[in-house]
């Protein structure tokens, strides 16, 4: 199996800072912020780890770019929701769409590397 590391290290860090997002929702948010700060680290959470997988798997171009526009969508999606509930900023509604894009696209991306691949790495069969 070959890792791409930076790939890794970058959806592992979306994945901690999904967690911090996380627990402040649980724990520090009010009432009106916590469901934009649950639902972004949710979506950045699903697509840290959908990155996680590309970078394991990461033999084809197709499969590495789903995880970079995985890790890309995630992050954007989570920090505009963060910044509509936290800052205020409610045009940044409109860039939700934009991550939410990307997130659909990495797994589109994703599976049709999947079925160009031959078979699967041989440490994931």
């Amino acid at each position: 199996m070959r890792l791409n590391r930076p790939l890794a290290v970058t959806a592992c860090g979306l994945g901690a800072i999904c967690v911090v997002l996380g627990a402040f929702a649980a724990h520090g948010a009010g009432p009106q912020v916590k469901p934009l700060l649950t639902t972004g680290a949710h979506y950045g959470m699903v697509h840290a780890l959908l990155a996680l997988l590309a970078a394991a798997w990461a033999g084809t171009a197709p499969v590495r770019w789903a995880g970079w526009l995985a890790v890309i969508g995630g992050a954007v999606f989570a920090a505009s929701l963060t910044l509509v509930g936290m800052a205020g900023l409610r045009a940044m509604g409109a860039v939700a769409p934009v991550g939410g894009l990307l997130m659909i696209l990495s797994w589109l991306l994703f599976a049709w590397g999947v079925v160009r691949t031959a078979s699967p790495p041989s440490d994931l069969s």
